[in-house]
């Protein structure tokens, strides 16, 4: 059946051959991508692994001491790290490229393992002073994270700069979704540094006016590095064309930042996170929609649509 799965599947091979997206199944043996695909599998592994620890052990999901930290932590500090191999291999390879993958991997990994090794230790991961040692840690995790960053806006620049040899809409999706992430690492670096100040005097630092919380602005875009070029290899899979591709990965780029904006005015009003007024509620209605648009796009060319045979055969 001309319209079936296997056909689009057949369609989407050939779509892709002989480009650098066919290397799906060998990009992390690039030198600059293996530490941190191995790393992030392991720290993808170690959050997932945590979820039944949580079970098991209960406990709330909010809060300075929970099993949140060690399963979101460690699930998406692996995704990052994968991604960064993936944008890594892309890039043509520079003289000090490799051993500042491996240091990148390696900050990463340790990280989310001072969080975990927090955790069990039955203490608070971030915002702790009571002890010399929480202390430490505490910086220690903060300034591994700068460092990570400094990283990210290297290779956000320098794709930008260059045009590496992928289709128009993955490259649109790896540029967004670097800038999108360099943007919440930023941000995190300033939740720190805010929290720290809230401390200071006396208020909690994990928020902004009466009910503003930092950490959301932060955390709502931080993967659109993995969503955005998922949604370009699956418009691809599902036989839609080099343009409309383009356009759906603009439409979600959009529908992103519109997301992030929401969630910045809603930290900045002190309001809690869908505690809207008019104007947030509409700007979050917006930034859903341009998601949705092309999620549901995909999915439907997927499902129902039909690819002509001399595209097939």
């Amino acid at each position: 059946m001309s319209g079936s799965v296997e056909d689009r599947r057949l369609h989407f091979h050939r779509m892709t051959a002989n480009t650098s997206e066919t290397r799906a199944d060998s990009w992390w043996t690039d030198r600059r991508a293996w530490p941190l695909a191995v790393l992030g599998a392991v720290m993808l592994a170690s959050g997932i692994a945590h979820l039944p620890v949580w079970a098991v052990l209960g406990g709330p999901w909010e809060g300075a001491v929970t099993w949140r930290k060690p399963i979101l932590f460690g699930i998406s500090g692996g995704l990052t790290a994968i991604s960064l191999g993936w944008v890594w291999s892309m890039l043509p390879m520079r003289r000090a490229d490799v051993p500042l993958a491996a240091a990148t991997a390696w900050a990463l990994f340790v990280e989310v393992f001072l969080i975990d090794l927090q955790r069990w230790r039955g203490v608070a991961s971030h915002f702790n002073r009571d002890t010399p040692l929480d202390s430490f840690l505490f910086d220690a995790m903060g300034a591994l994270i700068v460092a990570v960053t400094l990283v990210i806006a290297d290779l956000t620049l320098r794709l930008l700069l260059q045009r590496p040899a992928v289709t128009a809409d993955m490259l649109l999706a790896a540029r967004a979704g670097m800038l999108l992430l360099l943007v919440s690492c930023l941000l995190g670096i300033w939740v720190g540094m805010h929290g720290e100040t809230r401390i200071d005097q006396g208020l909690d630092p994990t928020r902004l006016g009466v009910a503003g919380v930092p950490k959301f602005p932060h955390g709502v875009v931080i993967h659109a590095v993995q969503w955005l070029p998922a949604l370009a290899w699956a418009a691809r899979w599902a036989g839609i064309t080099t343009a409309s591709r383009v356009w759906l990965v603009a439409t979600a780029a959009t529908g992103s930042t519109l997301f992030l904006i929401y969630a910045l005015v809603q930290t900045a009003l002190g309001r809690s996170r869908f505690d809207t007024v008019p104007v947030t509620a509409a700007l979050l209605g917006v930034s859903l929609a341009c998601l949705a648009v092309p999620a549901v796009t995909t999915a439907w060319s997927w499902l129902y649509g039909r690819q002509p045979k001399k595209e097939i055969g």
